[in-house]
C-alpha cells in the first residue's frame, strides 16, 4: 500500500513522542517522571462537569452546527468583551475539537503552495507542521534567550516579503513561557500596519495562565481586525484536555472559510462540551484562579531546582507552565558510549538514563534547549529534578 506523500512533510509531534516513549518505559516496570506533556494535572471543575451531566440528562446528543451552537458563540463574545475589550458578534467565531483545530482551519484557509508564514522561534511544535502540510514556506524568525525569547519590531519589519502570507504567534507562549507586554505588541501592530497583506494568528490558549498580571492582546488593535485571527480554548484554563473545545475569532469570510473545512472534516463539536463550555466561559474563573496559584508556585521552585544544575541557562517564564532552559554546556560531553551532540541526544539520555520525560527543544525550533513542562504536582517535579541532575552530572 502506498500512502499519500503528504505524511512526508511533516514529522510525529515531539511532545507526544516523549509522551509515548515514556509510557512504553512505564509498561516495562521502569518509574518515569513526565515533565514532557503541556496538559494540566489537575481535573475539570465540579461545576463544568456538573452542566455536562445536565446536558446529558436534557439529552443534548444531537448533531450541532459546525460553527458551534449560538449561544456558545454569543458567550464566547461575551467572554472577548469582558476578559480582553474585543467586540465581536457570533458570525466571527467558530467552535473546533480543541484549539489544534482551530489553527489548522486557518492555516488551511489561508495558505497556498509557495506562500511564506512567519513563525518567531521558540513556537508550538503543530505550527510548522500546519504550514508543511498546506505546502507554505515556513520562515522561522528566531528570537533569542537574551531577548526573554521574545522578537523585535526590527526582526519583523526585515522578516516581511511580498510572499508573506501570515504571520503566527503565541502569547503567553509555548514553550518559553515568554508574555509580550501592550507596548511590544504595540510596536509589532505598528509594522504590520505598513504591510496590510500579511494575516496575524494569535494564539492565546494560555492566555489565563499568566504570572504578570492581566492578559495583553494583540487584537486590541483595530486598525488589525480585518486580517487578525485570535485562537484560543478550554484546555489549559479550565483544565479541560480531553474535551476537546477550542474556538477563533476572525473576520467573516476566514470563519466562513474555515467552517466550510470543518464541514468535512469533522463537522460540528461535540454537544456535550459546548454546553459545559458555556457555563465555564460565563461564570467566575475562581477555580483558574486557584489552579494559577499553585503553576505561580511550582514555577518558582522549578527557577530555584535550575539555579542548582550546572550549565543550565534559562530565564523566568511569565506565562504557561513550561521552563525552556539552554542545556548547550552538555553538548559533546558523554556517559560510557553515550555522547550528547544535542538537545535531541539529551531529551532521550535524560529519558533512558534519568527516567524523566523532557521534549527536545529542536521541536519548537531551537536545537539548544529543553522542555520541562511543571503541569506536575511539585513532589514529581522534586522527583524528577533530581533525577535530572543525578544523571546530567554524569556526563563528563
Amino acid at each position: 500500500m502506498q500512502l499519500s506523500s503528504k505524511l512526508d512533510r511533516f514529522s510525529e509531534p515531539e511532545t507526544l513522542k516523549m509522551a509515548r516513549l515514556g509510557r512504553e518505559l512505564k509498561a516495562k516496570g521502569i518509574d518515569v517522571v513526565d515533565l514532557s506533556l503541556g496538559e494540566p494535572d489537575f481535573d475539570t471543575p465540579d461545576f463544568i462537569k456538573e452542566a455536562a451531566k445536565k446536558a446529558i440528562d436534557d439529552n443534548w446528543s444531537h448533531y450541532t452546527p459546525v460553527a458551534g451552537y449560538l449561544d456558545l458563540r454569543e458567550a464566547i463574545c461575551e467572554k472577548f468583551r469582558r476578559d480582553n475589550n474585543l467586540h465581536y458578534t457570533p458570525e466571527n467565531i467558530i467552535v473546533s475539537t480543541g484549539a489544534k483545530q482551530s489553527l489548522a482551519n486557518v492555516v488551511l484557509s489561508l495558505v497556498d503552495t509557495g506562500d511564506e508564514v512567519i513563525i518567531p522561534t521558540p513556537f508550538w511544535v503543530t505550527y510548522a507542521a500546519l504550514v508543511q502540510f498546506a505546502k507554505g514556506e515556513v520562515k522561522l524568525l528566531k528570537s533569542t534567550l537574551e531577548s526573554g525569547y521574545k522578537i523585535t519590531p526590527e526582526q519583523l519589519e526585515a522578516a516581511i516579503t511580498p510572499k508573506t502570507k501570515l504571520f503566527m504567534f503565541s502569547s503567553p507562549c509555548n514553550p518559553s513561557g515568554a508574555v509580550y507586554t501592550k507596548d511590544e505588541l504595540q510596536q509589532l501592530a505598528a509594522v504590520f500596519q505598513r504591510h496590510p497583506h500579511v494575516a496575524i494568528i494569535s494564539d492565546e490558549i494560555y492566555e489565563y495562565i499568566n504570572y504578570t498580571g492581566k492578559h495583553e492582546s494583540i487584537g486590541q488593535f483595530e486598525e488589525l481586525k480585518d486580517r487578525l485571527i485570535v485562537v484560543n480554548g478550554l484546555s489549559k484554563g479550565y483544565a479541560m484536555t480531553g474535551w476537546r473545545l477550542g474556538y477563533l475569532a476572525a473576520p467573516k469570510e476566514i470563519v466562513k472559510a474555515c467552517e466550510k473545512l470543518q464541514g468535512q472534516f469533522t463537522s460540528g463539536t461535540n454537544s456535550i462540551a459546548q454546553r459545559s463550555a458555556i457555563v465555564a466561559l460565563t461564570s467566575p474563573l475562581h477555580a483558574t484562579a486557584a489552579m494559577v496559584n499553585q503553576f505561580k508556585e511550582r514555577k518558582e521552585r522549578v527557577m530555584e531546582l535550575m539555579k542548582g544544575i550546572k550549565g543550565m541557562q534559562f530565564t523566568e517564564p511569565d506565562g504557561a507552565f513550561y521552563a525552556f532552559p539552554n542545556i548547550s554546556y552538555y553538548f559533546g560531553k558523554k556517559d560510557g558510549d553515550t555522547v550528547i551532540n544535542n538537545a535531541d541526544d539529551l531529551a532521550m539520555y535524560l529519558l533512558n538514563t534519568g527516567h524523566v520525560s523532557v521534549v527536545t527543544g529542536s521541536a519548537f525550533g531551537d536545537d539548544a534547549c529543553i522542555r520541562i513542562s511543571f503541569a506536575n504536582n511539585l513532589n514529581n517535579i522534586e522527583k524528577g529534578f533530581n533525577r535530572i541532575a543525578e544523571a546530567l552530572n554524569k556526563l563528563s
